[in-house]
């Protein structure tokens, strides 16, 4: 169960970069525009609102690889559950307020590394 929880939360952590990196670095580029299904127009005036989501994602990656590699224990599991329950409710309103994809994309995996997390008991994570 160990190693499948780093898996799962190691995963959800490398989603994280990818919308960072869309989000900051691609989002006015073909692929960014293909992939949120926008013109150039549109992505251009939202630009600036994308690149600050972009950073908040960074910051729920940082939080889940700074929890993988956290030496204590309690201090690992900690992070790793706050950072896991931030990402499923961003991914429940993204879902409610912009597309349901976002359930599947965001929430779900981040459910099912915090259900690991959960039943990996004391260990450290």
């Amino acid at each position: 169960m160990l190693i499948l929880s780093k898996a799962l939360v190691g995963i959800v952590a490398i989603i994280h970069l990818y919308f960072l990196t869309l989000q900051m670095f691609l989002w006015t580029t073909p692929f960014g525009l293909n992939t949120f299904k926008m013109t150039i127009e549109d992505a251009t005036i939202m630009e600036k609102i994308a690149a600050n989501q972009g950073l908040y994602n960074s910051f729920l990656a940082a939080g889940l690889i700074a929890g993988l590699i956290a030496r204590s224990p309690v201090v690992a599991k900690t992070l790793i559950v706050f950072c896991l329950i931030c990402v499923i409710v961003a991914g429940v309103y993204g879902a409610w307020s912009v597309a349901p994809r976002i359930l599947f994309i965001q929430s779900l995996p981040a459910l099912f590394a915090l259900g690991t997390v959960v039943m990996s008991g004391q260990q450290k994570v």
